[in-house]
């Protein structure tokens, strides 16, 4: 109940922006530089959703900085809008990489990134950075962030779900079918757009959905409730395909979402896990 009425709260304080700083590219720097250094599955959720919410606050920050300085550019004064953006270029693999520092160290895991071990990869990146700007780095995130960097990501929401559906009595095999999710989750964060997007044109029955659609459709994208559902879902389909109809039935009564939207989010998944486009 605390997660669902949290999922609630953030969909309704949804960002115009949300999503941008999730494409492939950057969750997957996220994911191998976590596997470098041997962080747990949730530091790099962590990190990613951290990321996302500092970039669209630090965007807002400076869009709103510009405004104010309008009148001070006319005059001569103040930074024009190239120079604000690239100021937000040249430290994104720096704010990157404090956002993994941040999440190793909420993940209560023997495994924290030091400042040396940060610093040793980003001068491997020809970067010159020094330990004080990599502190004032993390400090930067956390004033922006207002120091709340304990954001639940969906791998919660997904071991919730799969406890409840044990506890109900709905017998599956825990250790292979938490893998699965955990495979699955990987493979929803990197082909996140392409399985959104198929999605949306499902739900909407129509393959070139408009531009209020698109932006309609923004809260099923960022709900973390409905992604961890879709996941289970899809993994036991691949798993024991017997009991996918029972799991459905008991993750619509544990969620209230429909099992159209679950099956739905299933076949979206599959359909790129499978790469075909055969019903």
């Amino acid at each position: 109940i605390h997660l669902a009425t949290e999922n609630e709260q953030s969909l309704s304080e949804l960002s115009d922006q949300a999503g941008c700083f999730k494409e492939t590219q950057t969750v997957e720097f996220i994911f191998l530089l976590s596997e470098k250094w041997h962080l747990d599955q949730s530091a790099r959720y962590q990190a990613v959703e951290l990321l996302e919410r500092f970039m669209i606050k630090q965007v807002e920050q400076i869009c709103q900085s510009s405004r104010e300085n309008a009148k001070s550019r006319e005059q001569g004064h103040g930074s024009s809008w190239s120079s604000l953006k690239d100021q937000i270029c040249d430290t994104f693999v720096l704010r990157l990489v404090s956002c993994i520092q941040l999440a190793s160290k909420l993940s209560l895991h023997y495994n924290i990134v030091n400042s040396d071990t940060a610093l040793k990869f980003l001068q491997s990146l020809k970067y010159s950075y020094t330990k004080q700007e990599l502190l004032e780095s993390e400090l930067a995130v956390l004033r922006s962030l207002h120091f709340q960097i304990n954001v639940s990501t969906p791998l919660a929401y997904v071991e919730l779900l799969l406890e409840v559906l044990g506890h109900n009595g709905c017998l599956l095999p825990a250790k292979p079918l938490h893998q699965m999710c955990m495979q699955l989750l990987d493979f929803s964060y990197l082909t996140r757009d392409t399985i959104y997007d198929t999605l949306l044109k499902i739900s909407i029955e129509n393959s070139t959905p408009s531009k209020l659609q698109v932006a309609k459709f923004l809260t099923v994208k960022e709900d973390f409730m409905l992604l961890a559902v879709g996941i289970i879902s899809t993994s036991v389909f691949i798993l024991n395909p017997g009991q996918w109809k029972q799991v459905v039935e008991h993750l619509n009564c544990i969620t209230g979402i429909t099992s159209q939207s679950i099956l739905e989010f299933s076949y979206a998944v599959l359909k790129h896990i499978v790469g075909s486009t055969t019903p």
